[in-house]
């Protein structure tokens, strides 16, 4: 009977054995599992599928300090490009540079002022001149907010008998502001002004 007993306990502390370890391999692999259904989930989430025609992108999610010389770079690059590219149409030059103002402040705007006051925008008119720009380089310094920049680009002005080829500097700070559908970039061009702005080669048409 002891004997009996004695193989009843061996077997009931086999079973406990097996039962902890059957145990602790499934909390294991749970812990495993919701371990990598979080990374999973967190790679994901830094993923963004856009949708192209019949084909899908791939895109990845970034934060806005990695991208910051990127996009400001690409808001100084369209805000010269609006402002500059004219044609001989007031409608169309009144749009272009109501566009480039969403993007700067006051000091735009001023400069704005000053050209038409110059009739600047009349004699594009009345020349049939088309002007526009190509930026070089834009160099911005983003260890201090606000951010200095500095723009180099060239001019072209096609008129009736020549093309004109001019170079162009100017020179501001990029704050940061809320992003927006007429402001993308969330950036205003601040203390804007033109350094240079001079003919560097003309060529006559025939």
């Amino acid at each position: 009977m002891f004997q009996k007993a004695k193989n009843i306990d061996t077997a009931f502390k086999q079973v406990r054995l097996v039962a902890m370890v059957v145990i602790t391999g499934c909390l294991l692999i749970c812990g495993f599992v919701i371990y990598q259904s979080y990374a999973l989930a967190s790679g994901m989430q830094q993923r963004i599928y856009v949708l192209s025609g019949e084909k899908v992108l791939e895109a990845f999610s970034s934060s806005r300090k990695e991208n910051i010389p990127v996009e400001a770079r690409d808001h100084v690059k369209t805000f010269h490009y609006w402002f500059f590219t004219l044609d001989p149409d007031d409608k169309l030059i009144r749009e272009n540079i109501t566009k480039a103002l969403y993007l700067a402040d006051a000091s735009a705007k001023r400069q704005y002022d000053n050209l038409e006051e110059k009739g600047y925008y009349a004699q594009i008119m009345a020349g049939n001149v088309s002007q526009t720009i190509k930026v070089d380089s834009v160099r911005v310094d983003t260890g201090n907010h606000p951010y200095g920049f500095r723009c180099y680009a060239t001019q072209e002005l096609i008129r009736r008998t020549s093309i004109v080829t001019r170079s162009l500097v100017t020179e501001g700070v990029l704050r940061n502001v809320s992003r927006s559908d007429n402001n993308p970039h969330g950036f205003l061009i601040e203390r804007w002004r033109i350094l240079e702005n001079r003919d560097i080669k003309v060529k006559n048409r025939r």
